[in-house]
């Protein structure tokens, strides 16, 4: 049996509904994409009274929001979303592992800058050492 595409057959969804599905997710991109801006604004002109907990509480939250986003792009507009579960993992998996080798690329980099400044720990770092005090002669 001969299998020909058509028309009818290879749109899953009618016009209508994947457009509605379109502006969903739009007006929700959207709500996301104010709030985000409302933390930056509001982080920005009040975040020296909020505290070190206050900014990174806020910090996070814009963080997450901005993951939520890149899921709705990823999973409707890249349509990873209406594949299967394998192919979804495929993809996600070394994602993950490469933003995670990436964090701890950068957190590896730092520490050895740290112990490089300070001989590997076993003097003080560079900034927190005092310089000796000058002795002025009163001879002259």
């Amino acid at each position: 049996m001969e299998h020909t595409l058509t028309a009818e057959n290879t749109h899953s969804h009618g016009h209508n509904e994947g457009t509605g599905r379109i502006w969903k997710v739009f007006w929700i991109l959207s709500a996301l994409t104010i709030i985000e801006l409302a933390l930056g604004y509001f982080l920005y002109f009040k975040g020296e009274g909020m505290g070190h907990a206050g900014i990174l509480t806020t910090k996070l939250a814009i963080a997450a929001l901005t993951l939520l986003k890149a899921y709705y792009i990823v999973s409707v507009f890249m349509h990873l979303g209406d594949e299967n579960r394998n192919m979804i993992m495929t993809i996600c998996v070394p994602l993950v592992l490469f933003v995670w080798f990436i964090i701890a690329f950068l957190w590896d980099g730092g520490s050895w800058k740290e112990m490089r400044n300070t001989n590997a720990g076993s003097k003080p770092s560079i900034e927190n050492v005092q310089p000796a005090p000058v002795k002025h002669d009163s001879k002259p």
